[in-house]
C-alpha cells in the first residue's frame, strides 16, 4: 500500500512539473496581450498548479489537487498524463469515501477518452462502458465509446452507441462516417449508404467513405451505380486496386469479358495494393482469360497465385482443368464453348460411337442441367432408337439424375440410353444402371472420344 502511494506522488510530481512548464510557456507567450483588461486564463491556470501542488505535497491522493490538475492536462490534450491523474481518482473513489469534487461519471469518461486518444481501444472501452452505466444518455460517453468499438473491429456493438450520440447531437462531427462504417462492416449496407452521404456532403474528399458507399451500393444491388465511383476511383494510388477489382466483378458478372479483362490488368498495376488484393486482381483476371479462350495467359497467372500460396482457392484444381483442356480444343467447346458449337460437337459425338451405322438426329433439347440427343441407329442387325445424355460438369453426377434418365428411357419407349459427362458418375449410379439398358461415359473414356473427332 504504502509502495503505490509513493509511486502515484511521484507520477503527480511529474504531471506539476509538466503542467508548471505549460503555464509559464503560456504567461510568457501572453505578453503582447497585456491591457486588454480581460482576465487571463493563463493565470489562473498558473495558480490552480500551484495550489494543487501545495496540497498534493501533504496528500498524494487529495482529490481537491487531483481534479483540477486532471482538468488542466485533459483540455491540453497530456492525454498520458490526464489518464495517470484520473485512474487515480477512479483507485480513490472506489476504495475510500468519495468526495464531492469527485464525479465518478466524469472521470470514467475522461480515463476512457485518454485511453481512446492514446491508442487503447481496450482500456477505453472498460472505463467508457463503466461510464455509461452511470451515464448512460451522454453524448460523450456515447460517441467515444462507439469510436473504440470501431477500432477495436468491434462494429456491431458501435452500432446502438453512435446512434445515440447521434441522437444528442445531430451536427457533430465525425459521427456519420464512424456510423456508415460501422454498418457496412456488419453488412448492413442499404442502411449504411445515408450515413456516408452525410459523411461526404461534410468532406467530398473522403475517397474511403466514397469507395464504401459504393461497395455498399453495388452489395445492396444497385451495381449500375457504383460502377461509375469504381471507374472514377481506378487511378487512385490507395484505392484504385480495390477499386478495379470491384469494377472487373461487376463487368464479368455482366458478360463484359474485354472491359473487365482491362479492369483487373489496371489494378495490378498498382504494386503498393495489398497481397491479397492483388492476389484476387490475378485469380480473376485468370478467369476471364479462360472464358475468352486465352489458356496460357490464364495458367500463367494461375501459376504465380501458386507460387505464392500453394493452397489459394481452388488454384490447383483450375491448373489441372485447364492444362487439360489447352491440349484438347474439343474438351475446351464442350466444357466452355457456347451453345451451337457444344450441340454440334454433341451430334460428332453420337456419329462417333456408331461408324458403320446410319445415324439420323430427330431431336435434341438444350437444358440447364444437361443436353439430349435422340438418334436413330440403322445397322445390318438392328434399328433403334437411342437417347444421349451429355453433362458440361466435371462434378459428380448422383443417382437422382440417372434414375430420371431412366424414367425419360421408358416413358419414351426408348430402346436405350447414354449418358455421358466430363466429370464422373456417383457410385449409386454405377448400381443403379445394373441390369438397366443405360451406358455412363465418364471424363477418361469423353477424353479419348474427343481426341478422335476432327474439328
Amino acid at each position: 500500500m504504502i509502495f503505490s502511494y509513493v509511486i502515484a506522488a511521484i507520477a503527480v510530481s511529474a504531471v506539476i512539473v509538466i503542467l508548471m512548464a505549460i503555464s509559464g510557456g503560456k504567461k510568457k507567450s501572453s505578453g503582447s496581450d497585456a491591457g486588454d483588461g480581460k482576465k487571463k486564463p493563463t493565470k489562473t491556470q498558473s495558480q490552480i498548479v500551484k495550489e494543487a501542488n501545495r496540497r498534493l505535497a501533504k496528500n498524494p491522493d487529495d482529490p481537491n489537487g487531483l481534479v483540477p490538475l486532471g482538468e488542466i492536462c485533459f483540455n491540453n490534450q497530456v492525454w498520458d498524463k490526464a489518464l495517470s491523474i484520473y485512474q487515480n481518482l477512479i483507485r480513490i473513489s472506489s476504495t475510500t469515501s468519495i468526495s464531492d469534487k469527485i464525479e465518478p461519471a466524469e472521470i470514467k469518461t475522461r480515463a476512457g477518452i485518454c485511453a481512446f486518444k492514446l491508442g487503447n481501444s481496450e482500456d477505453a472501452i472498460k472505463y467508457l462502458a463503466d461510464a455509461y452505466k452511470l451515464d448512460p444518455h451522454s453524448f460523450d460517453v456515447n460517441y467515444y465509446l462507439g469510436a473504440a468499438y470501431c477500432k477495436g473491429n468491434q462494429f456491431d456493438k458501435a452500432v446502438p452507441c453512435l446512434k445515440k450520440a447521434l441522437m444528442v447531437n445531430p451536427q457533430a462531427e465525425g459521427i456519420n462516417i464512424l456510423l456508415g462504417e460501422s454498418l457496412y462492416k456488419t453488412n448492413h449496407f442499404k442502411e449504411s449508404q445515408p450515413y456516408f452521404r452525410k459523411a461526404l456532403s461534410d468532406d467530398p474528399g473522403n475517397k474511403e467513405a466514397l469507395f464504401d458507399l459504393a461497395d455498399a451500393m453495388s452489395e445492396d444491388g444497385h451495381g449500375d451505380k457504383a460502377i461509375k465511383v469504381f471507374m472514377h476511383l481506378r487511378p487512385d494510388p490507395v484505392y484504385g486496386a480495390r477499386s478495379c477489382l470491384r469494377a472487373g466483378i461487376y463487368h464479368f458478372n455482366q458478360g463484359n469479358k474485354d472491359v473487365a479483362v482491362q479492369d483487373f490488368q489496371i489494378g495490378l498495376k498498382h504494386t503498393s495494393a495489398a497481397p491479397e488484393v492483388q492476389m484476387e486482381l490475378k485469380y480473376r483476371l485468370a478467369q476471364c482469360y479462360f472464358e475468352l479462350n486465352k489458356f496460357p495467359a490464364g495458367l500463367d497467372l494461375l501459376r504465380q497465385i501458386r507460387a505464392a500460396d500453394e493452397n489459394y482457392k481452388d488454384v490447383n484444381a483450375l491448373i489441372g482443368r485447364y492444362q487439360e483442356l489447352s491440349q484438347n480444343s474439343n474438351l475446351q467447346v464442350y466444357l466452355s464453348g457456347t451453345v451451337g458449337d457444344f450441340t454440334s460437337l454433341c451430334r460428332k459425338i453420337v456419329n462417333s460411337f456408331y461408324k458403320n451405322a446410319n445415324v439420323r438426329i430427330q431431336d435434341i433439347k438444350v437444358g440447364a442441367a444437361y443436353t439430349d440427343i435422340r438418334a436413330n441407329i440403322t445397322t445390318p442387325r438392328f434399328e433403334n432408337d437411342e437417347v444421349f445424355r451429355f453433362f458440361r460438369t466435371t462434378g459428380v453426377i448422383g443417382e437422382f439424375y440417372v434414375r430420371e434418365f431412366h424414367d425419360t428411357l421408358h416413358d419414351s419407349k426408348i430402346d436405350k440410353g447414354i449418358c455421358i459427362t466430363a466429370g464422373v458418375f456417383s457410385d449409386e449410379s454405377h448400381k443403379y444402371i445394373e441390369g438397366r439398358p443405360i451406358d455412363l461415359i465418364e471424363k477418361i473414356q469423353l477424353t479419348k472420344i474427343l481426341k478422335t473427332i476432327s474439328v
